[in-house]
């Protein structure tokens, strides 16, 4: 099993992968393909997405039963005595959109000061 999940990614990566999974639902792709389909369609996912970012979860013979790959995602598999967690990767902040800032509005503030 194979799931793929997708943001911020060209429409022809999601016509590609159309061809070999089901769109469940925007972005989001499942299916049942062998391993080396699963390995050629991840570089063609990788290839395509430049910017984007991809997250794979596919089923494997271990204890969890499953494992990741991510690309251009905030979020990185990390080992933890066996068992794979996703973990935020450090200093990496999302952008904020122009004109915004980080931490306390200023009505925030206010409420912080009264109590």
């Amino acid at each position: 099993m194979v799931v793929l999940i997708l943001s911020a990614c060209p429409v022809g990566l999601r016509g590609h992968l159309t061809r070999w999974l089901i769109e469940a639902a925007a972005g989001v792709f499942v299916g049942s393909v062998s391993a080396r389909v699963r390995e050629l369609l991840w570089l063609r996912t990788v290839e395509m997405a430049r910017h984007g970012r991809a997250l794979m979860i596919y089923s494997t013979d271990d204890e969890q039963g499953m494992t990741f790959r991510t690309h251009g995602h905030h979020w990185a598999p990390t080992d933890f005595d066996g068992i794979t967690l996703m973990l935020r990767r450090p200093g990496d902040e999302e952008a904020l959109p122009l004109g915004y800032t980080k931490g306390w509005s200023n009505a925030a503030k206010r409420r912080l000061r009264r109590s």
